[in-house]
């Protein structure tokens, strides 16, 4: 019955690609551009409908780029040395020796035994260790993936639930889920806290509007930390872990970590190489070197002092899968944008919102370009083809450019919470197994509505109260 329910719904994907393929591309529209995207939505409801796995899917949507001669090999496969794609995979490695060297389950101990009486306070606790590394840390990948996650994953399996197993709900997913939108919403709060957001400050000043670190950050203190506060109680409704009260939890981590006695050799050089990868992810830019070098050379540390092994590195199967998938998606985006299909659309919401009320067309500009994300796979190739023309017709249309220009800005993270492929963590966090896509696609959508209600009304209050 899997099977033939499977071959229906790859037979349904193929049946969607087909039908847009053969559609007449809108004007001005290249036709290698809509062909390319005929096969990204067959692609994209090839796993959404679980019609093929992740990797086999992903797969078979740049085989059909290149047969049909859509893409080149090139650049199909680029997606494969992208650094954010290794990033990815680099930072399931790091996870996995938190994991290994009993350092993980450490740290999960220390936060259990400071708010473990609950699920919501390690929710919590896991949000403000994240809220903590926001402004220091501008790789929202590194942050989520290297730091957060693996504290996520040891603390589910504190309380013995894991992904193989069945355990998942017990409180793994839950945690999951947490830290990645979590991560979202702090990367939405500073200047430095994501890779694209400099970049969208930057595009803003092309439309004349100065955005500082100053300014971004007082602007978001009062959404984000109403975003961060209604998260944990928000998933909490939507996906309810089946633990979630730990009554007991303070003790029995004090308990633990007793008996765990003294750090090893293993643990110790594990905390001094991620130590280390915190300094150079904060202080890296100041000498030129960005997250990935940074993450490479904590891995190459790892594996030359016998912390982590070669041979145990390649049977982390979530890795390597989450590698194929994901450099495949991104090479499918950045052929989208590359063929002038994001710009086309950025023009295509201007005219169809034109002459209405700069209210009303600010919000259509908005829900537009925070819910097009479906179609990226990078915030930073979102914000590059869409920020600027969005910004321009929204000043254009006589909404106020500083507001327009923030709203814009804090869209171009929150919008990264909607997919397992739409901003960096999502591949990390999704790929350990503990949330299905179905879960994972509707608990990000019901996220995006709080969020955009909150930092739409409480955030324009709060940015008409600052003159903005």
């Amino acid at each position: 019955m899997l099977l033939n329910s499977r071959k229906r719904n790859l037979l349904i994907s193929v049946l969607v690609g087909v039908m847009i393929w053969f559609l007449p591309p809108p004007e001005g529209v290249d036709l290698n551009g809509w062909k390319l995207f005929a096969i990204f939505v067959g692609t994209i409801a090839t796993v959404v409908l679980d019609a093929l796995p992740m990797g086999a899917g992903t797969l078979l949507g740049l085989t059909v780029a290149v047969c049909t001669k859509t893409m080149p090999f090139k650049e199909a496969f680029s997606g494969y040395v992208s650094e954010v794609t290794w990033l990815v995979l680099i930072a399931f490695f790091i996870a996995h020796g938190f994991i290994q060297t009993g350092l993980g389950k450490r740290i999960a101990y220390w936060i259990v035994a400071l708010v473990g009486k609950r699920t919501v306070g390690l929710a919590y606790g896991l949000s403000f260790a994240d809220l903590l590394l926001a402004p220091a840390i501008p790789s929202v990948t590194a942050r989520a993936g290297g730091v957060v996650f693996p504290i996520a994953q040891s603390l589910a399996y504190t309380f013995q639930s894991r992904a193989e197993d069945g355990t998942a709900r017990r409180i793994g997913a839950y945690l999951i889920m947490v830290a990645f939108h979590g991560t979202v919403i702090t990367s939405a709060m500073f200047l430095t806290a994501m890779a694209a957001n400099p970049l969208a400050a930057k595009l803003a000043g092309q439309a004349g509007v100065q955005i500082t670190w100053g300014n971004w950050a007082l602007a978001a203190l009062v959404p984000g930390l109403l975003s961060l506060a209604v998260m944990p109680w928000v998933i909490m409704w939507a996906y309810p872990p089946e633990l979630k009260a730990t009554p007991h939890a303070v003790e029995h981590a004090r308990r633990e970590l007793h008996a765990m006695g003294p750090m090893s050799r293993a643990e110790k050089l594990m905390a001094v190489g991620f130590v280390g990868l915190l300094a150079l992810w904060i202080f890296g830019p100041l000498v030129k070197i960005d997250a990935t070098t940074t993450a490479l050379l904590g891995l190459a540390f790892l594996l030359v002092t016998d912390v982590l092994s070669w041979q145990d590195l390649l049977k982390q199967h979530n890795a390597w899968e989450t590698f194929i998938w994901f450099g495949a998606l991104i090479a499918l985006a950045d052929g989208l944008n590359k063929f002038g299909l994001a710009a086309w659309f950025g023009n295509w919401a201007a005219a169809l919102l034109g002459g209405t009320h700069w209210g009303v067309a600010v919000l259509g500009l908005f829900l537009i370009y925070f819910y097009v994300h479906y179609f990226f796979a990078s915030s930073t190739a979102h914000v590059g083809a869409l920020y600027l023309p969005f910004l321009l017709v929204g000043i254009k249309l006589g909404a106020p450019p500083l507001m327009t220009a923030l709203a814009f800005a804090f869209a171009s993270n929150l919008f990264g919470g909607l997919t397992h492929y739409g901003c960096g963590p999502a591949p990390i966090l999704y790929g350990a197994g503990f949330v299905s896509l179905k879960d994972w696609w509707r608990v990000g959508f019901i996220m995006s509505v709080v969020n955009i209600v909150i930092w739409l009304t409480a955030g324009v209050a709060w940015w008409a109260w600052l003159g903005y």
